[in-house]
């Protein structure tokens, strides 16, 4: 498979491609106002204990607490006062006898090392470990522990056999080690070299721990093209575009120490179209922002997110096949499996999916969806777990979620419909309007009012042959003046009485309705 990385910087953010086959499949997006938080190790104060949800939370230094689970507590770390690969093969002898420490021995006012492994979202803070970790091109250094795993991406027994012979001869104690994907076919020196940069690092980490007072930063983990080169940029990859000279000479003092025979692979994007364009990358970020996707074919896909879960519906448009229904259904939900795999990885889509594919009536069939699915998404990074078709034709399936998706990186609430994606009706305004003047008319017995309304809103009422402002002011006996403000939203309005000299909305406002701001 051919695999490129194009990577576009600006002084607003730096963009991360990753194509296979020249299709897009992954966008990581890094902003200076919003640096992302995985991997970074943290200080922290445990501030309160809640074994109702089985959780702690912890003052890192950060605008918000962080989340710690009972089940992320653990693993060698220790509470400092007393005393990055997701599938491993472990060597775990060697933690026999290895003091561990339980959900039991957190209290408030204690301090710990915990690492972040999600961002936060919403108004949650980040989640964080005390299975703190760095991770190296190719061996990830485990703090306060002793095992060595190797990556189970690495199948060849031999090979196994021997990256564990060579890390055990110089393995410190107080360490374990897992060994990555990328030592595969690496040299002793190469795996010797990576280890002692990664415990040289270690002992920085310890000198910070030792002079902060309180909550705050111990490391801070590589920025996301640093990341992205030292996890992504493999023998695999045929190419590594980048259109920023700072970047490019960044990258290739990197590699040139790593992996000098990929050097060659690092490109400098010279062209005056812009480097997403040329590659057609930026149309397909446009796309992935959109509810709706075509198919191949003419089926298409809607995404649906919300805070519980995501829902995908496939439909068959205008697919129209040569067999039978069952035949053509089949077809659809193939290629929407293939489709909808991309488009999580792309979207950067976590926790639960329910996916409704087109009912197929074959168990054999059903089984076809599943096993594509399946094997659509062996290439995605993230873990993820997969259920078959029910018997309500719904898929259910989870992916890890460890930022925030794609859509709410380039896109904000709607402040009119507040995240619904729906607003009010016009008829509905006006009719909210017209309750409120008769409120105003029947208490205050005044017959002159002055109405600030969006220019929208106002059209709609004096519009037409028969203007409806006309008809509220017969039923209420009150001549209204129109004025506008386009600033206020489409449900909402001030009111002024010429009488008080002053605005009187919400002195008759029933709470159906916004105020202006």
């Amino acid at each position: 498979m051919k695999q490129d990385i194009i990577i576009n910087a600006t002084t607003s953010e730096t963009r991360i491609a990753l194509l296979e086959n020249d299709v897009l499949v992954e966008l990581h997006v890094e902003r200076p106002e919003n640096e992302r938080m995985v991997g970074n190790i943290y200080k922290g104060v445990i501030r309160k204990v809640m074994p109702g949800i089985s959780a702690a939370f912890i003052d890192i230094g950060w605008t918000r607490d962080a989340f710690l689970h009972f089940s992320d507590i653990g693993g060698g770390n220790e509470l400092l006062k007393e005393d990055g690969e997701n599938q491993i093969d472990r060597d775990s002898s060697s933690n026999a006898n290895r003091k561990r420490w339980s959900p039991s021995d957190l209290k408030v006012g204690k301090e710990l090392l915990v690492q972040v492994v999600k961002e936060p979202i919403g108004r949650k803070g980040p989640r964080v470990t005390s299975h703190v970790s760095l991770p190296g091109r190719g061996i990830v250094l485990v703090i306060n522990d002793s095992f060595i795993g190797v990556s189970r991406k690495i199948t060849n027994y031999r090979e196994k056999r021997r990256l564990k012979a060579i890390v055990s001869k110089f393995k410190p104690d107080g360490f374990g080690i897992i060994i990555r994907t990328l030592a595969e076919e690496k040299s002793d020196l190469e795996l010797e070299a990576d280890l002692k940069g990664l415990v040289k690092n270690w002992r920085k980490c310890e000198q910070r721990i030792n002079n902060l007072k309180g909550p705050g930063l111990v490391h801070r983990d590589a920025s996301l093209a640093s990341s992205t080169i030292r996890d992504l940029f493999s023998p695999d990859v045929t190419s590594l575009i980048v259109d920023s000279r700072k970047i490019y000479n960044e990258i290739v003092s990197y590699v040139n120490d790593v992996a000098p025979n990929l050097t060659d692979r690092v490109q400098l994007y010279r062209e005056k179209t812009p480097v997403f364009d040329k590659y057609n990358v930026e149309s397909e970020i446009e796309k992935c922002l959109s509810r709706k996707i075509w198919l191949t074919g003419g089926g298409y896909l809607y995404f649906d997110q919300t805070e519980a879960l995501i829902a995908i519906d496939v439909n068959s448009g205008r697919f129209a096949g040569k067999k039978d229904h069952e035949e053509n259904s089949l077809k659809v939900n193939l290629a929407a499996a293939r489709e909808i795999s991309r488009q999580l990885r792309l979207r950067d889509i976590g926790g639960l999916i329910v996916i409704d594919f087109i009912d197929l009536l074959e168990e054999s069939n059903r089984r076809k969806v599943f096993d594509e699915m399946r094997h659509a998404l062996r290439m995605d990074r993230a873990r993820w777990d997969i259920a078959p078709i029910g018997p309500f034709g719904l898929m259910e399936m989870t992916r890890q979620r460890i930022r925030p998706s794609l859509l709410y990186t380039f896109r904000e609430t709607c402040p009119n419909c507040n995240g619904s994606g729906l607003v009010s009706s016009m008829e509905t305004v006006v009719t909210t309007v017209e309750r409120w003047i008769k409120r105003f008319t029947s208490r205050t017995r005044e017959r002159r009012l002055v109405l600030t309304l969006n220019p929208a809103v106002r059209a709609f009422l004096t519009g037409g042959v028969y203007s409806r402002i006309a008809r509220i002011m017969w039923a209420n006996k009150v001549f209204i003046s129109i004025e506008t403000d386009e600033e206020l939203k489409i449900d909402q309005f001030k009111a002024f009485s010429p009488k008080l000299n002053r605005e009187v909305t919400d002195e008759y406002m029933d709470g159906s309705v916004q105020r202006n701001g």
